[in-house]
């Protein structure tokens, strides 16, 4: 049952707005139907919000405040969302298509990331650089100013909160940019910022389409940064504009991310990596275990796991799984599922083999069954380009160098894994593998304390860990001559 708001707004200055191109209709991907309409923002609407955290950075109402008080802040955003986890986890479902329990687990990484970067404030310190008698001389750092963050749609309020608490952690203020699919659960962005007593204007959300507010924003002489998570075409359009007005931009774009499994990995323990790297999310991850290249000893034994693991997953709307288990929801759009469905059958006409999988369900929905493909090869488009969605594609190898090469051989490199007993041959391997993050043994090992980006065209400039504060602020050198 659909018992949402009909009509949800943009957040401008604190106060809520409708947008000056109208309206757009979110829909349940689960259903086809409208959820409800969003107000749409124009480029008036975008220069609004500009201005409201400009006027908030130029005041001083946030570089200005004790770190210490601002990190608290920050904290008190992700208290916030914890405490209506319910309520947005079941908005964040009904738009997006995941489940009931991996919306859940959505909020509570949204609110870690918070809660991480609310400890980071008060650690951003500058270093006294000794220039000998008569001198004294320091860095301080300062924060960029206006930070435009456009966010993609398959975790709409994690990449959020990824961004925002870093930001905000760093006295910026800042401007998102909603997708348009997935606008709705952005509303308690907005209320967290408020109740944790953020200025108006600190935080300001206008959604609208890429094309208007995305391209105004990303476009606007009085963004001091930028951050966007997507596709490659359309960071390279964004990082273009940027160039226009030298702003600096963190990029993190596409992935074809590869799982190397050697002839003595546990594959039973696989299994569980298999299920979160490529059937989270409905695969609709951009570091995704969409490839596998696999020692040929252990191929056959592999795809037999693979294929049982796929079977195994219950496929249906996210609102009616709760519990946490082997179940996926539907894909965001049923043209995103068309895209991932064309691409498997492409495959087929190129040799490969579908093992399970491959076609949408016969019900209403974005829904695509768990694909397992073989008898790929390096060459075939689905070995090369993104699918974002729960398709598995493997390969073959039969030497270390061959399974390197392999990994190695698309444009992207945002994340790769090793799987194998040999620790030594593991530690080899991820100096050899050109990714921002190597995981051994474990998909998706680390957390919000590690670093995170690619090489390549999966883009530039890091999120998470200590090092994503770097992207939020500038150095500023001061010497002094003693008299």
């Amino acid at each position: 049952m659909n018992d949402l708001a009909p009509f949800w707004k943009n957040y401008i200055n604190g106060a809520w707005a409708e947008g000056g191109a109208g309206r757009l209709t979110v829909q349940d991907p689960a259903t086809g139907q409208a959820l409800a309409e969003h107000a749409a923002a124009d480029a008036a609407d975008v220069d609004r919000a500009v201005q409201a955290a400009r006027r908030v950075h130029l005041s001083g109402a946030l570089s200005g405040m004790r770190p210490l008080e601002r990190g608290r802040m920050v904290q008190a955003m992700g208290t916030y969302l914890l405490t209506h986890k319910a309520e947005i986890a079941r908005t964040l479902t009904l738009e997006q298509g995941k489940p009931l329990w991996e919306s859940e687990i959505e909020i509570e990484g949204a609110a870690l990331y918070f809660e991480y970067y609310g400890n980071q404030a008060s650690t951003v310190e500058g270093r006294s650089v000794p220039l000998g008698d008569g001198y004294l001389d320091w860095t301080e750092h300062d924060p960029y100013g206006v930070s435009a963050q456009i966010i993609p749609w398959n975790y709409p309020l994690e990449m959020t909160a990824r961004s925002l608490s870093a930001a905000l952690a760093t006295g910026n203020a800042c401007v998102i940019k909603p997708p348009e699919l997935t606008p709705l659960t952005h509303a308690w962005i907005a209320k967290a910022a408020e109740a944790a007593g953020f200025p108006a204007g600190a935080v300001n959300i206008v959604c609208g389409y890429g094309h208007t507010a995305g391209a105004a924003l990303a476009g606007h002489p009085d963004v001091n940064q930028i951050v966007f998570t997507g596709s490659v075409s359309t960071g390279v359009a964004i990082a273009t504009a940027a160039a226009r007005n030298v702003v600096p931009c963190v990029l993190e774009l596409g992935g074809k991310s590869a799982a190397i499994v050697h002839e003595d990995a546990d594959l039973s323990a696989f299994e569980t990596d298999m299920r979160w790297g490529i059937f989270f999310n409905a695969g609709q991850v951009c570091s995704a275990m969409s490839r596998i290249i696999v020692h040929e000893a252990r191929a056959t034994e592999l795809l037999e796991r693979a294929e049982a693991l796929a079977k195994s997953l219950s496929v249906g709307p996210g609102i009616d799984r709760t519990d946490f288990g082997a179940n996926m929801g539907a894909m965001v759009s049923d043209p995103q599922r068309d895209r991932a469905e064309a691409m498997v059958s492409h495959a087929e006409t190129q040799g490969a083999r579908i093992i399970t999988g491959g076609r949408r369900l016969n019900r209403d929905g974005a829904f695509l069954e768990p694909t397992v493909l073989s008898q790929i090869t390096p060459d075939m488009d689905i070995a090369q380009q993104e699918v974002f969605g729960p398709v598995l594609s493997v390969l073959t190898f039969e030497d270390d160098a061959e399974a390197i090469a392999l990994a190695n051989g698309t444009d992207y490199g945002l994340v790769a894994g090793v799987f194998t007993a040999d620790l030594n041959r593991a530690t080899k391997a991820a100096r050899q593998l050109r990714a921002g993050q190597i995981f051994v043994n474990e998909w998706y090992a680390g957390g919000v304390e590690t670093p995170f980006g690619g090489y390549g065209k999966s883009g530039y400039g890091r999120e998470k860990g200590r090092e994503a504060l770097w992207n939020y602020v500038q150095t500023k050198n001061i010497a002094i001559k003693q008299r």
